[in-house]
């Protein structure tokens, strides 16, 4: 299976380092599974995070454009063949066939096989790097909550016993005073 990572971050191929960045912030903060609730954002944030952690190194992206190109005239290559195809057959089921070969992520293309096999184990490396990095936020962020749900009640406590003891100095000074 093959994943557009410049469709995904919403770039071009010649993008810069730069634009790169830039590209992997907007789409971080847009798919952030604290502003839209649900799994899809889940997984898309670690896609987003996969194709990131792809397209930063300078070695790993020279060889994940290489397999691009291929896939790029693989493409080609195929919706040449399917106008073809389609011209002597138009039969409906086999438009079916084919919109089936795709998956629901319109960057996801499971009828390419990465040819690399290094940038496989490298894209395959990221994906589960991805998986980590979004159950170690949410064990972060279910970390950070409950510190902040800890720190208010300890400065309710802490409120409430000053008044207590402001109260009883007050009522007491009142006393020495009578």
């Amino acid at each position: 299976m093959f994943k557009d990572y410049y469709k995904l971050l919403d770039v071009s191929q010649n993008a810069t380092d730069e634009e790169i960045k830039k590209a992997f912030r907007e789409q971080a903060i847009k798919w952030h599974p604290d502003r839209n609730q649900g799994s899809d954002t889940t997984l898309r944030m670690q896609e987003i995070n996969e194709a990131y952690l792809i397209l930063k190194d300078k070695e790993a992206r020279a060889r994940y454009d290489i397999e691009y190109n291929k896939f790029k005239q693989y493409q080609k290559q195929k919706r040449q063949s399917e106008k073809e195809q389609q011209k002597s057959e138009k039969q409906e089921w086999q438009q079916q066939e084919n919109k089936q070969q795709y998956s629901k992520r319109e960057y996801e293309y499971r009828d390419y096989k990465v040819e690399d096999d290094i940038l496989a184990k490298w894209m395959e490396n990221a994906k589960k790097q991805a998986v980590e990095l979004a159950i170690q936020t949410i064990k972060d962020f279910k970390g950070v909550t409950k510190a902040a749900a800890t720190g208010c009640v300890n400065g309710i406590i802490q409120l409430v016993i000053w008044v207590v003891v402001i109260n009883l100095l007050f009522l007491l000074f009142r006393a020495c005073n009578n």
